[in-house]
């Protein structure tokens, strides 16, 4: 096991380094000047040769790569040009807001989606499997800005039930900060419900037709510890697999369900300097969330290691 960790912690440094070069380049790959792009209309020609050199864009193309992977290795992502703060802080100001809102949806859509998919398997071609099916199909075909939307009229405008935006810090008001999460992970999570849901029926399906549960049952054991303890056991090795991929999913969608929640998170900020052009901000936010990305994803392979000895680099 301890082979196996190390190997997929070294093969996730050369990730990280192309993520990080292909931030860099960012800022290259922009058509035009970017100092012109930042400094808008009608900006002087000192106002750009300033943002030039602010942004070391005077300085040949090496040694600005160098001094940008220094930056990294102290842990500097640089300066925002709009904000006159460091990039760093003001993501770890707002990493608390994305972390819970990806975190919130994650639990909603395995916990209801893998609801769905055993009571399917379980009570197959009946009223169960059809309903559970259909709202898995639902899920997969809303888009999460729109469902968000109609919970903000329904819950909050109609009813007053919720508020309409706004995060509530879980340290200050664990039900504020449960009355701000519900819709936003509601629709966020939502989406990605059905697949989780689709992909534990059909395991579960596999799996009860196995000789092991055959013999579980013949042996007299209740039918919730077959489902329960043997069945359901080997159905999460699937699940854990696109659980990595499902974290990436949120994370991007994130953007917009910030967007449409006020929610003050990495993805608004993000979007908020894409729309005045402040490049520091966006490669350090992207940067930040491909390194959760990744993380992730190890985490989610030790995991499915620990399920499935198999994979094991022992």
């Amino acid at each position: 096991m301890l082979r196996y960790l190390v190997y997929r912690l070294l093969s996730a440094i050369p990730v990280l380094v192309v993520v990080s070069l292909v931030t860099f380049l960012i800022i290259f790959l922009v058509p035009g000047d970017p100092a012109s792009e930042i400094a808008g209309p009608g900006a002087s020609g000192d106002e750009i040769r300033r943002i030039r050199e602010g942004l070391g864009l005077d300085r040949p193309f090496l040694e600005q790569m160098i001094a940008y992977y220094t930056r990294l290795a102290h842990g500097d992502l640089g300066q925002s040009i709009l904000l006159n703060r460091g990039v760093a802080e003001a993501m770890v100001e707002r990493a608390p807001v994305t972390l819970s809102l990806t975190a919130a949806g994650l639990f909603m859509a395995i916990f209801v989606g893998m609801t769905l998919g055993v009571a399917a398997a379980v009570r197959q071609n009946t009223v169960v499997d059809q309903t559970a099916m259909t709202i898995a199909l639902l899920g997969l075909s809303v888009p999460d800005f729109w469902l968000g939307l109609v919970m903000i009229y329904l819950f909050a405008v109609s009813l007053g039930w919720l508020p309409t935006g706004g995060f509530v810090p879980i340290d200050q008001s664990f039900t504020g900060w449960l009355r701000s999460m519900a819709m936003p992970a509601l629709a966020l999570g939502l989406t990605q419900t059905g697949l989780i849901a689709r992909i534990t029926r059909a395991t579960m399906l596999e799996v009860l037709r196995q000789d092991y549960v055959r013999t579980a049952r013949a042996k007299g054991m209740p039918e919730w510890v077959v489902v329960g303890k043997h069945a359901l056991t080997n159905t999460l090795i699937p699940v854990v697999t696109v659980i990595g991929l499902i974290v990436g999913i949120l994370l991007g969608g994130s953007l917009v369900i910030e967007q449409v929640f006020s929610l003050p998170g990495v993805g608004r900020l993000i979007i908020g300097a894409i729309l005045r052009r402040d490049f520091p901000v966006i490669q350090g936010g992207l940067l930040l969330t491909a390194s959760i990305f990744v993380m992730v994803n190890i985490c989610v392979d030790i995991a499915y290691a620990y399920l499935d000895p198999r994979v094991r680099y022992d």
